[in-house]
């Protein structure tokens, strides 16, 4: 782990600490505690987003030379969000590894990269959508007050940020982003032939601009995508049912929208550790939340992540055992 990701790290565990101290522990897990063994409730109800999630992925891979199984991409999905859930340098590990799922099981390296790639993209667009939804939600929650023009400002520059991404990295990609990034980084590499690694590199941009160019799947896997970040509405009505406070549909929207593009903003932060707490003490007081429910709602979903990404880092060390098994009883046979 480099020395900036480590102290990003200390910085988000110092202010995860700070905020959940500054509001009083003992009520914060006390509220938390009410959910008790809801919180299985919660992980099992997130596998809805999962699914649809792997479901963008796979609709971009439908026009390839092997059009994957929908079971190859949720788990690739799920690994890959284990790893962004858990992991110091997740943001990047997770896609790795998910194209590195696919590949393993017979996608085509190029593809799969293009298809994480290109699905990756627009989630974040959809994610950019779903935040401007709950700031809609939040205008009509709390009309013209001046205290909702002040709650909205955080969740406007986390959207402009998450849209300030979106555009380079799309820009990029249309533009040749691994070929370009690796004839850069040679500049400075030594004499050694790397044409090999320079010809996977234009393959993979080949293969993005032309998913690119399938419209129709583009268009699906970013329905898909926000159908994925409008189904997390329904696991903080869950939670919020589940810690005794009872919210509508719009609430429950804008502090699942405005909270996840906060949290999204601050991707350098690994987990948005602290961050996230952060949002929803800001958020909470507009749904007529209590700051220990506010804080109590952040915990469960970090609950629910954990119940779901450990059991996918195990799932990922023994796919990995397996294949490696497999590969070498193959090898012995040749």
């Amino acid at each position: 782990m480099s020395r900036t990701a480590i102290s990003l790290l200390a910085a988000g565990v110092l202010l995860f600490v700070g905020v959940l101290v500054s509001q009083g522990l003992a009520a914060v897990l006390a509220t938390l505690a009410l959910a008790g063994w809801g919180l299985i409730a919660v992980a099992l109800f997130h596998l809805l987003p999962l699914v649809l999630d792997a479901a963008a992925i796979r609709v971009l891979l439908a026009g390839g030379a092997r059009r994957a199984r929908m079971w190859d991409a949720l788990l690739a999905r799920w690994i890959g969000e284990s790893v962004n859930s858990l992991m110091p340098a997740g943001q990047i590990g997770g896609p790795l590894l998910m194209i590195r799922q696919l590949s393993q099981r017979g996608t085509p390296a190029a593809d799969a990269a293009a298809a994480i790639t290109v699905s990756t993209t627009f989630q974040i667009f959809a994610q950019i959508v779903f935040a401007l939804m709950g700031v809609a939600a939040l205008s009509w929650r709390v009309r013209h007050a001046a205290r909702g023009s002040a709650a909205a400002l955080p969740a406007l520059v986390a959207s402009g940020v998450l849209a300030l991404l979106f555009a380079v990295f799309y820009l990029l990609q249309r533009r040749g982003l691994l070929g370009r990034t690796m004839r850069l980084a040679l500049r400075f590499a030594g004499e050694r032939d790397w044409s090999r690694m320079l010809d996977r590199a234009d393959a993979i941009d080949m293969s993005v601009q032309s998913m690119h160019g399938r419209r129709p799947q583009v268009a699906a896997s970013f329905a898909l995508s926000l159908l994925g970040w409008i189904a997390g509405t329904g696991e903080v009505w869950l939670i919020l049912r589940l810690l005794g406070s009872r919210v509508g549909w719009a609430d429950a929207l804008m502090l699942e929208s405005l909270g996840q593009a906060i949290r999204g903003a601050a991707f350098a932060i690994p987990g948005s550790l602290g961050v996230q707490e952060g949002g929803y003490l800001l958020l909470a007081p507009l749904a007529g939340l209590s700051p220990d429910v506010a804080l109590a709602l952040s915990l469960a979903k970090r609950a629910r992540e954990l119940l779901l990404a450990v059991p996918g880092l195990v799932c990922l060390h023994l796919s990995g055992r397996a294949l490696r098994r497999r590969a070498a009883c193959a090898a012995a046979r040749e």
